[in-house]
């Protein structure tokens, strides 16, 4: 059985886009409705991707805007980033790419594993980002996309697969697509 990897995951954005909820659902397996702004909590989950155990550092960190200085912390011993704005919230999404280009100065590096998490897509009223600017955005940064809903806890246990993914990848290890089923 090969030892489990740890890896320290920080996850960052702008105020009340669900950074708190996305990770409390893929923890705990529960959505927690209520606003508390987080100043900074850490949550460790033991996680099984394509055969491999993964032990889990997760850095919920609090909400930052652009003005905020990005502090050192996040980009120490980090492994992965994921990065979240609500679909909701354009303000979320200038603040997203603010963010992430103060981490690439911080890092000192042109990419880092990251995902970009749309979250909150369940408010399908309140919507002012499409899938396709969150994607273009992504993919501008060469990192992961996807949408999700705090409230789904299949979504969020999806993004936290995802960054596994990306760092898996960063370190050279890409499991070929046909192995994820074994035949016995």
């Amino acid at each position: 059985m090969p030892q489990p990897k740890y890896r320290k995951i920080a996850v960052i954005g702008y105020r009340s886009v669900g950074k708190s909820s996305l990770t409390i659902q893929f923890v705990e397996g529960q959505f927690v409705d209520s606003y508390d702004p987080t100043i900074e909590n850490t949550f460790n989950k033991m996680v099984s991707v394509n055969g491999q155990d993964f032990n889990l550092q997760l850095v919920d960190t609090a909400g930052q805007d652009e003005y905020s200085i990005f502090p050192q912390s996040h980009s120490m011993d980090i492994h992965g980033y994921v990065l979240v704005y609500a679909v909701t919230s354009m303000k979320s999404f200038e603040v997203v790419q603010v963010l992430h280009d103060k981490l690439l100065d911080m890092v000192g590096k042109i990419q880092v594993p990251t995902v970009l998490v749309g979250n909150k897509k369940d408010l399908h009223m309140e919507r002012v980002i499409k899938p396709e600017e969150g994607k273009k955005l992504a993919h501008s940064w060469g990192a992961a996309f996807m949408e999700s809903s705090a409230k789904e806890n299949e979504t969020a246990v999806e993004v936290f697969k995802r960054i596994i993914l990306e760092m898996e990848k960063a370190d050279g290890n890409v499991p070929s697509e046909d192995k994820k089923c074994a035949v016995m």
